[in-house]
């Protein structure tokens, strides 16, 4: 499969944004690169929520509504079982 992507790029004059607009598109900015390098597995949950200055819970939420899952679910049933085995020989269970 190909992958295709496409820049998109403009420019607007400062001057003609009211503060409160380029704060907003700012945060927005900020949280959508912040939300797709966890959604790629190069940051933690952890490391997101402080770069947002949020809690995990608010993470969370976040997390939902952008389709993100809490849960690694690239695991194959087996990597998940040899997981669950090694957590519970750590804990002697």
């Amino acid at each position: 499969m190909v992958k295709r992507e496409l820049e998109v790029r403009f420019t607007l004059p400062l001057d003609e944004v009211l503060l409160k607009h380029k704060v907003d598109a700012e945060h927005k900015a900020r949280e959508a690169f912040v939300l797709e390098l966890l959604r790629q597995g190069d940051i933690s949950a952890g490391r997101a929520a402080r770069l947002l200055n949020i809690s995990r819970w608010d993470l969370s939420e976040l997390m939902y509504e952008a389709g993100i899952s809490a849960f690694d679910d690239s695991l194959t049933a087996e990597a998940l079982d040899a997981e669950v085995k090694s957590a519970l020989k750590d804990f002697d269970v």
